[in-house]
Parts: C-alpha cells; sequence; structure tokens
C-alpha cells in the first residue's frame, strides 16, 4: 500500500455559505454530497469490509473538500457552475423548513434559478474548472 498522497484530476467540492449554524453545515454538507454520490457512480470507491469480514457500504474514492464563503460567492459559484455545465447539487433556505423530499424538490422548483437563496452547493468536476468556480470562497475552518 502506497503512503504517497493521490493527486486526482477530479475535484468534489462542498460551498457552504458562512452565516449557517454549525448544525446547518452539517445537514446541508450531508444532502449536498448525497446527490453527487447517487448520480456520478466514478465518485464511489469499492465496498469496505473489517478484518472479521464485516462489509461496510463504498464511499468517496477521493476527498470532499469543504468551503466557505458569503451569500454573493456562492450566487456567483453556482452562476459559473451553470456556466461549466458542472454537476451540482443546490441546497436553499426553503429547504430547512420542508420535512420530506417531496416538499424539498417542490420547494426548489416554486423559485426561479436566479432568485434561489442558496445557502449551499456540491460540485464535481475537473480539479481545474471546480477551482475556477469557488473563486472568492476559502476553506472551510
Amino acid at each position: 500500500m502506497s503512503t504517497e498522497p493521490m493527486r486526482f484530476d477530479t475535484k468534489i467540492a462542498v460551498l457552504l455559505r458562512e452565516d449557517l449554524e454549525p448544525w446547518q453545515r452539517l445537514n446541508v454538507t450531508a444532502f449536498l454530497v448525497s446527490g453527487l454520490g447517487s448520480q456520478l457512480p466514478e465518485v464511489i470507491g469499492e465496498p469496505y469490509e473489517d478484518a472479521d469480514g464485516v462489509p461496510y457500504l463504498p464511499m468517496f474514492r477521493q476527498p470532499v473538500l469543504v468551503f466557505e464563503g458569503t451569500k454573493e460567492t456562492v450566487t456567483s459559484a453556482h452562476t459559473r457552475t451553470l456556466s461549466r455545465a458542472l454537476p451540482r447539487a443546490v441546497f436553499t433556505s426553503d429547504l430547512f423548513t420542508t420535512g420530506n423530499d417531496d416538499d424539498n424538490r417542490a420547494a426548489v422548483r416554486a423559485v426561479p434559478t436566479g432568485e434561489l437563496d442558496l445557502v449551499g452547493m456540491a460540485v464535481y468536476g475537473p480539479r481545474n474548472a471546480v477551482d475556477k468556480v469557488l473563486k472568492g470562497a476559502k476553506m472551510h475552518p
């Protein structure tokens, strides 16, 4: 097994609005990355197994980098993601008031793209393209 860090050509990134409460940051991150994993099989590695042969679900094959930024930073990143047609997931402030998947989708569907009150987004793609999308964001502390 190599101890050298692997450098990936792609990047999985989550961008969170900096004014979220800690519980919101965790919740939004979990929801956002589930969208990427469900639609992009190439981001998922092989299943895990411990020394006793107990199986575990597969996870992402590469790190997920978490960033934060202002509301404007998140909105700009969303616009850049759309212009580059990168795979993405969004979480709007309205989703904090819903309690199920049907209501979540309806809440997003009810708002035009430019008026979404984004509190977070996930994006996947070539490393340099994701870096450009995240311009102005900083690594989450």
